[in-house]
Protein backbone atom coordinates (compact mmCIF):
# COMPACT_ATOMS: atom_id res chain seq x y z
CA UNK A 1 0.00 0.00 0.00
CA UNK A 2 1.31 3.11 -1.31
CA UNK A 3 1.49 6.59 1.51
CA UNK A 4 -0.04 9.66 0.11
CA UNK A 5 2.45 12.64 0.74
CA UNK A 6 0.31 13.98 3.26
CA UNK A 7 0.24 10.70 5.30
CA UNK A 8 4.27 10.61 5.05
CA UNK A 9 4.35 14.26 6.68
CA UNK A 10 2.30 12.53 9.46
CA UNK A 11 4.60 9.85 9.97
CA UNK A 12 7.91 11.54 9.65
CA UNK A 13 9.55 13.37 12.82
CA UNK A 14 9.16 16.98 12.50
CA UNK A 15 12.55 18.71 13.42
CA UNK A 16 12.20 20.40 16.86
CA UNK A 17 12.21 24.50 16.94
CA UNK A 18 14.99 25.57 19.18
CA UNK A 19 14.52 28.33 21.79
CA UNK A 20 16.34 31.45 20.97
CA UNK A 21 19.30 32.54 23.50
CA UNK A 22 17.73 35.95 23.39
CA UNK A 23 14.31 34.58 24.59
CA UNK A 24 16.12 34.08 28.27
CA UNK A 25 15.81 37.99 28.12
CA UNK A 26 12.21 38.10 27.94
CA UNK A 27 11.68 38.32 32.03
CA UNK A 28 14.18 41.08 31.99
CA UNK A 29 11.98 43.04 29.18
CA UNK A 30 9.01 41.91 31.61
CA UNK A 31 10.19 43.14 34.96
CA UNK A 32 12.26 46.23 33.62
CA UNK A 33 8.96 47.42 31.69
CA UNK A 34 6.43 46.38 34.65
CA UNK A 35 8.31 48.20 37.36
CA UNK A 36 8.68 51.38 35.29
CA UNK A 37 4.65 50.63 34.91
CA UNK A 38 4.10 50.61 38.33
CA UNK A 39 5.95 53.60 39.50
CA UNK A 40 4.51 55.66 36.73
CA UNK A 41 1.24 54.93 37.83
CA UNK A 42 1.62 55.02 41.34
CA UNK A 43 3.57 58.31 41.28
CA UNK A 44 1.08 60.06 38.40
CA UNK A 45 -2.87 59.24 40.42
CA UNK A 46 -3.04 60.44 43.46
CA UNK A 47 -3.51 58.25 46.91
CA UNK A 48 -6.89 59.09 47.53
CA UNK A 49 -9.46 57.41 46.61
CA UNK A 50 -11.72 60.35 47.43
CA UNK A 51 -10.63 62.10 45.17
CA UNK A 52 -10.43 59.74 41.57
CA UNK A 53 -11.18 62.51 38.93
CA UNK A 54 -9.36 66.09 40.36
CA UNK A 55 -6.16 64.88 38.66
CA UNK A 56 -7.38 64.02 35.10
CA UNK A 57 -7.47 67.75 35.20
CA UNK A 58 -3.69 67.49 34.71
CA UNK A 59 -2.95 66.55 31.34
CA UNK A 60 1.12 66.14 32.54
CA UNK A 61 -0.26 63.38 34.71
CA UNK A 62 -3.00 62.15 32.27
CA UNK A 63 0.40 61.60 29.72
CA UNK A 64 1.78 60.09 32.41
CA UNK A 65 -0.85 57.65 33.36
CA UNK A 66 -1.00 56.75 29.51
CA UNK A 67 2.82 56.24 29.17
CA UNK A 68 2.43 53.50 32.01
CA UNK A 69 -0.69 51.93 30.10
CA UNK A 70 1.14 51.49 26.78
CA UNK A 71 4.02 49.31 28.43
CA UNK A 72 1.97 47.06 30.02
CA UNK A 73 0.89 45.10 26.72
CA UNK A 74 4.96 44.89 25.96
CA UNK A 75 5.21 43.48 29.50
CA UNK A 76 2.48 41.03 29.30
CA UNK A 77 4.12 40.00 25.75
CA UNK A 78 7.11 39.45 27.09
CA UNK A 79 5.96 37.35 30.11
CA UNK A 80 4.47 35.03 27.68
CA UNK A 81 7.41 34.74 26.14
CA UNK A 82 9.16 33.97 29.41
CA UNK A 83 7.11 31.57 30.44
CA UNK A 84 7.89 29.03 27.53
CA UNK A 85 11.59 30.07 28.54
CA UNK A 86 10.77 28.28 31.60
CA UNK A 87 8.90 24.83 30.25
CA UNK A 88 11.61 24.88 27.60
CA UNK A 89 14.23 24.62 30.33
CA UNK A 90 12.35 22.21 32.04
CA UNK A 91 11.88 19.95 29.04
CA UNK A 92 10.34 16.26 29.83
CA UNK A 93 10.78 16.53 33.45
CA UNK A 94 7.67 18.79 33.34
CA UNK A 95 4.70 17.66 35.04
CA UNK A 96 1.71 17.99 33.99
CA UNK A 97 0.34 18.62 37.08
CA UNK A 98 2.31 21.78 37.84
CA UNK A 99 2.53 22.67 34.58
CA UNK A 100 -1.50 23.20 34.07
CA UNK A 101 -1.33 25.64 37.10
CA UNK A 102 1.64 27.59 36.07
CA UNK A 103 0.25 28.21 32.29
CA UNK A 104 -2.99 28.85 34.02
CA UNK A 105 -2.02 31.27 36.95
CA UNK A 106 0.45 33.33 34.19
CA UNK A 107 -2.33 33.66 31.46
CA UNK A 108 -4.71 34.86 34.17
CA UNK A 109 -2.13 37.47 35.36
CA UNK A 110 -1.61 38.69 32.04
CA UNK A 111 -5.00 39.01 31.23
CA UNK A 112 -6.10 40.84 34.15
CA UNK A 113 -3.47 43.62 33.55
CA UNK A 114 -4.72 43.60 30.22
CA UNK A 115 -8.29 44.10 31.68
CA UNK A 116 -7.34 46.98 34.31
CA UNK A 117 -4.92 48.67 31.80
CA UNK A 118 -7.88 48.77 28.86
CA UNK A 119 -10.17 50.26 31.98
CA UNK A 120 -7.92 52.69 33.05
CA UNK A 121 -7.14 53.71 29.80
CA UNK A 122 -10.88 54.37 28.62
CA UNK A 123 -10.98 56.79 31.76
CA UNK A 124 -8.41 58.23 30.33
CA UNK A 125 -9.29 58.78 26.93
CA UNK A 126 -12.96 60.07 28.59
CA UNK A 127 -11.50 62.45 31.25
CA UNK A 128 -9.22 64.10 27.92
CA UNK A 129 -11.90 63.96 24.93
CA UNK A 130 -13.13 67.58 24.73
CA UNK A 131 -16.41 66.34 23.75
CA UNK A 132 -17.23 64.08 26.70
CA UNK A 133 -17.58 66.84 28.71
CA UNK A 134 -17.12 66.46 32.30
CA UNK A 135 -16.68 63.06 33.71
CA UNK A 136 -19.06 61.44 36.23
CA UNK A 137 -17.84 61.45 39.10
CA UNK A 138 -19.60 58.25 40.33
CA UNK A 139 -17.93 56.39 36.89
CA UNK A 140 -14.58 57.70 37.60
CA UNK A 141 -14.53 56.21 40.81
CA UNK A 142 -16.03 52.79 39.88
CA UNK A 143 -13.31 52.78 36.78
CA UNK A 144 -10.74 53.28 39.24
CA UNK A 145 -11.98 50.97 41.66
CA UNK A 146 -12.27 48.39 38.77
CA UNK A 147 -8.32 48.90 37.91
CA UNK A 148 -6.66 48.48 41.38
CA UNK A 149 -9.38 45.52 41.98
CA UNK A 150 -8.05 43.82 39.35
CA UNK A 151 -4.07 44.82 39.76
CA UNK A 152 -4.11 45.13 43.58
CA UNK A 153 -6.30 41.95 44.67
CA UNK A 154 -6.75 39.36 41.89
CA UNK A 155 -3.94 39.74 39.49
CA UNK A 156 -1.68 39.96 42.89
CA UNK A 157 -2.89 36.25 43.68
CA UNK A 158 -1.84 34.76 40.56
CA UNK A 159 1.59 36.56 40.64
CA UNK A 160 1.62 34.32 44.19
CA UNK A 161 0.36 30.98 42.28
CA UNK A 162 2.58 31.53 39.69
CA UNK A 163 5.75 32.22 41.77
CA UNK A 164 4.56 28.86 44.28
CA UNK A 165 4.40 27.11 40.95
CA UNK A 166 7.52 27.99 39.61
CA UNK A 167 9.33 27.56 42.66
CA UNK A 168 7.87 23.84 43.03
CA UNK A 169 8.89 23.40 39.66
CA UNK A 170 12.10 24.32 40.29
CA UNK A 171 12.76 22.74 43.54
CA UNK A 172 12.23 19.49 41.77
CA UNK A 173 13.91 19.99 38.44
CA UNK A 174 16.73 21.92 40.07
CA UNK A 175 16.95 24.37 37.45
CA UNK A 176 17.56 27.52 39.61
CA UNK A 177 19.38 28.01 42.87
CA UNK A 178 18.05 27.44 46.29
CA UNK A 179 18.38 31.15 47.28
CA UNK A 180 16.15 31.90 44.50
CA UNK A 181 13.91 29.06 45.78
CA UNK A 182 13.27 30.10 48.72
CA UNK A 183 13.05 34.03 47.38
CA UNK A 184 10.57 32.92 45.54
CA UNK A 185 8.30 31.55 48.69
CA UNK A 186 8.85 34.40 50.63
CA UNK A 187 7.51 36.76 47.39
CA UNK A 188 4.27 34.07 47.04
CA UNK A 189 3.37 35.01 50.76
CA UNK A 190 3.69 38.16 51.21
CA UNK A 191 1.67 38.58 48.12
CA UNK A 192 -0.88 36.48 49.11
CA UNK A 193 -1.46 37.69 52.67
CA UNK A 194 0.37 40.94 52.98
CA UNK A 195 -0.19 42.87 49.57
CA UNK A 196 -2.10 45.81 52.02
CA UNK A 197 0.78 46.78 53.70
CA UNK A 198 1.92 49.16 51.28
CA UNK A 199 1.11 49.56 47.17
CA UNK A 200 5.04 49.03 46.53
CA UNK A 201 4.29 44.99 47.44
CA UNK A 202 3.44 44.57 44.25
CA UNK A 203 7.28 45.36 42.75
CA UNK A 204 8.46 42.08 44.55
CA UNK A 205 6.89 40.00 41.31
CA UNK A 206 8.98 41.48 39.13
CA UNK A 207 11.94 41.80 41.10
CA UNK A 208 12.34 38.45 41.76
CA UNK A 209 11.35 37.61 38.22
CA UNK A 210 14.27 39.74 37.50
CA UNK A 211 16.65 37.62 39.57
CA UNK A 212 14.81 34.43 38.10
CA UNK A 213 15.82 35.74 34.46
CA UNK A 214 19.12 36.83 35.35
CA UNK A 215 20.27 33.52 36.57
CA UNK A 216 18.71 31.66 33.44
CA UNK A 217 20.76 33.99 31.46
CA UNK A 218 23.39 33.57 33.21
CA UNK A 219 23.54 29.82 33.51
CA UNK A 220 22.50 29.32 29.69
CA UNK A 221 25.93 31.18 29.00
CA UNK A 222 27.92 29.18 31.15
CA UNK A 223 26.23 26.13 29.35
CA UNK A 224 27.15 27.38 26.22
CA UNK A 225 30.74 28.22 27.38
CA UNK A 226 31.46 25.10 28.63
CA UNK A 227 29.83 22.96 25.54
CA UNK A 228 32.29 24.89 23.33
CA UNK A 229 35.27 24.57 25.67
CA UNK A 230 34.51 20.72 25.68
CA UNK A 231 33.69 20.42 21.54
CA UNK A 232 37.47 22.46 21.28
CA UNK A 233 38.93 19.61 23.20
Amino acid sequence: MTTSPVDQDLLEPSSPLRTPRAAAVAGIVFSVLLIAALVLLEVATPADPASPGAWLTDSGRRRVVSIALNLIPFAGIAFLWFIGVIRDRVGRREDRFFATIFMGSGILFVGMMFVAAAVAGGLIATAGSRHAGSPNTGILALGRNVTEALLAVYSVRMEAVFALTTVTIARHTKIVPRWLSLAGIAVAVVLLVGVNISVWVELLFPVWILALSLDILIAGRRAAGDAAAAGGR
